[in-house]
């Protein structure tokens, strides 16, 4: 199909449709549950998972690259102040938002944890959050914004951290304010700077193509292991709180739409520009892997400088997702409530998980589980116990597709809002037909 010039969005949607079909057929002949299909799955993460540990390879130096180029961009240095205040106020607001529009399906459903049936991978899946949660149990609040500091960015860099994404972004950061002071003081040296980074940025985009070039396999793989091994008689059961997951999601993306509609653009066009990237988010259920992607798409479809769009495509990896630190977390305090004789509709309790949400959406992981650390963070805050956020991992795959979609098209709808409202935004580019626009094909 590559070779047929068919556009990347087709070749991951094809390989989406065959890992789904093929899925089917393996579960259907073998069962979930069988030894064979335990043995062939194991086959199947050689290319599935071993395409995920390639993207979280390049998360970190993607992330470190994409900010220190941010600052790099001239035009972005005399609003650097306001565009990382807009940023951020949209990404926290929306997910303060999205824990509202949580509570209000989980309400919508009636969902209670207490409904859920405890199977053995969900008691086994309980312990693990329990070992998880002791680490954030012991810490106090102002110990978990410590936390947040990269005392050692070499060891960050390697991922050991719950809190080593939102560290390199911090890290980043100075490096970009040191980088502005050099420009301010030896212009000819901020020069010669501002040519190592560009050249360390595209190579390391050399490498982000490289293994984007392999989605279509890893995403085949990934949905067929997934499929196949799926529970279809659990996900029957847990069907209200799926149902509800994607409803709350939804709501959420037509938020979106209505930010980019007040602040004066179209969103219907937004929606066409943006499904290749969505759709990878989707498929790949990692907001960190499809972070060129989203700067591609904001920077060549949508007009968005390339200073704003890394901000806002870097910042939404660990800040404000708001699927997974918005949504999901607010459902489970609401669920999760009544089994300790709290009533998850008073006013009180509300407040406070939204409270708790936005405070804890900072350093939120973008490759797997950032869902379960955020909800950790939350029920741990609210003295809830977490063991019953494992009563869900039957259906975490499907639900973790909606809310990777709507994670990124957070990062989107603040890189597109705040160009627009800086006057940034490049709206022949914004309303320019995709027919007409050479965007790369990976």
């Amino acid at each position: 199909m590559k070779r047929k010039n068919k556009s990347f969005s087709t070749r991951v949607f094809t390989a989406l449709g065959l890992g789904i079909a093929l899925g089917l057929i393996l579960n259907f002949v073998y069962g979930a549950d069988s030894e064979v299909l335990t043995e062939t799955s194991n086959w199947y993460n050689v290319v599935g998972v071993g395409y995920v540990r390639l993207l979280q390879m390049i998360v970190m130096p993607l992330i470190f690259i994409s900010i220190i180029g941010a600052f790099a961009k001239l035009k972005l240095g005399n609003q650097l102040g306001k565009v990382a205040g807009i940023i951020l106020a949209i990404l926290i607001g929306t997910t303060a938002v999205a824990a509202v529009v949580g509570i209000s399906s989980a309400a919508l459903f009636d969902l209670n944890a207490e409904q859920i049936f405890s199977g053995e991978a969900e008691e086994s899946r309980g312990l693990y959050i329990e070992e998880r949660s002791a680490e954030v149990a012991d810490q106090t609040f102002p110990e978990q914004l410590i936390s947040l500091l990269p005392a050692n960015p070499f060891l960050d860099f390697t991922g050991a951290r719950p809190t080593s994404t939102i560290a390199i972004v911090i890290f980043a950061a100075f490096i970009g304010f040191a980088y502005l002071s050099v420009v301010r003081r030896s212009p000819e040296t901020a020069a010669v700077l501002k040519k190592g980074i560009d050249a360390l940025y595209e190579l390391v985009m050399g490498i982000v193509r490289i293994v984007l070039r392999l989605t279509p396999y890893g995403i085949l793989a990934i949905m067929a292991r997934t499929v196949a091994t799926s529970n279809f008689e659990a996900i029957y059961t847990l069907g209200k709180f799926v149902l509800a997951s994607y409803v709350a999601l939804a709501v959420m993306f037509l938020i979106h739409l209505l930010i980019l509609l007040i602040s004066g653009v179209n969103p219907i066009t937004y929606v066409k520009k943006s499904s290749e990237a969505l759709l990878f988010a989707f498929t790949s259920r990692s907001s960190a892997g499809t972070l060129p992607i989203n700067i591609h798409t904001q920077t060549h479809k949508l007009g968005v400088p390339e200073g704003i769009a890394n901000f806002s495509g870097s910042f939404g990896l660990s800040i404000g997702q708001n699927g997974c630190a918005g949504v999901y977390p607010a459902m489970l305090a609401f669920m999760i409530a009544p089994t300790v004789g709290i009533n998850p509709l008073d006013i009180g309790f509300i407040l406070t998980v939204v409270g708790i949400v936005a405070i804890s959406s900072f350093g939120v992981a973008g490759v797997g589980g950032g869902a379960t650390f955020a909800a950790i963070l939350v029920l741990s805050a609210l003295d809830l116990p977490v063991a019953l956020a494992g009563l869900l991992v039957s259906v975490e795959p499907l639900i973790d597709m909606g809310r990777t979609a709507v994670n990124v098209s957070g990062a989107m709808t603040a890189g597109v809002t705040t160009a627009k409202v800086t006057g940034e935004l490049d709206q022949t580019v914004y309303n320019q037909p995709q027919s007409e626009q050479t965007v790369e094909n990976y």
